[in-house]
């Protein structure tokens, strides 16, 4: 087995044209799509929130702080099962909106994507914030207010001074976000059960493993996944080391 002259690949040689171009090949495109967008929302969601715990909040940081780090004394799983509760049919979802006027006859969980996307947001946001707001803490506010002393309003010093120095973090966060991401299974499987419309790589993979018993062809997945989330974090880390000799000179 450890020779690889002795190798078998031929499973590994299915399994590699059933992901480019055969049956597999939308799996991966949607899983790249959903984590595409969880990721904006991530973004869109957690920089707001990690730039004022770390440059505006004073004396509430301590209490934003503890906010940020509670989720993760909760099970992810029983987080996800809360959002199935609140997205039924009779659920406290529905029941706001009818409180609005609005139909509050929707089905959340019928195998809608962007179900998935805001469970995907939910549930992994904290990974995102927390080592933002460590690369915003440690930002040098001279230069900030350089910026400003320049004769920069407040929003050109935030575009031209604090984003661009915060871009190692962002694109920390982003890691650390996303490689999760990729291998999630638990969060199609609770709020859709398993629609295969919302079907993603993880989905796959615990299929083969656990559903067909055929962890041959879940193994080579798995091995094709690595050799993708290899290629981003050879991409991320070339980036980080340019920046930093950029800094450095």
């Amino acid at each position: 087995a450890w020779n690889p002259l002795e190798w078998d690949v031929t499973t590994m040689s299915d399994v590699l044209g059933d992901v480019f171009g055969g049956y597999l090949w939308p799996v991966f495109e949607r899983t790249f799509l959903f984590v595409a967008l969880a990721l904006a929302g991530c973004i869109a969601i957690g920089y707001p929130v990690a730039y004022f715990t770390a440059r505006l909040a004073r004396r509430s940081r301590g209490l934003l702080l503890a906010a940020l780090v509670l989720p993760f004394w909760i099970s992810y799983l029983m987080r996800m099962l809360a959002w199935t509760n609140l997205l039924q049919p009779d659920g406290l979802v529905n029941q706001i909106l009818g409180w609005f006027g609005m139909s509050n006859d929707r089905n959340w969980l019928d195998g809608d994507w962007y179900t998935v996307v805001i469970g995907l947001i939910y549930g992994y946001v904290p990974f995102f914030i927390l080592p933002l707001y460590s690369s915003l803490e440690r930002l040098d506010g001279r230069l900030i207010e350089a910026g400003r002393d320049l004769g920069a309003s407040s929003f050109q010093t935030f575009l031209r001074v604090t984003l661009p120095l915060s871009v190692p973090g962002l694109m920390a966060a982003s890691v650390i976000t996303v490689l999760p991401m990729f291998g999630d299974y638990y969060t199609n499987t609770y709020l859709t059960s398993g629609s295969p419309k919302t079907e993603m790589i993880g989905n796959q993979i615990e299929y083969f493993l656990r559903g067909a018993g055929q962890p041959h062809r879940g193994a080579s997945l798995v091995l094709i996944l690595m050799a993708m989330l290899f290629v981003l974090m050879v991409y991320y880390l070339i980036t980080t080391i340019r920046m930093q000799r950029a800094a450095e000179r």
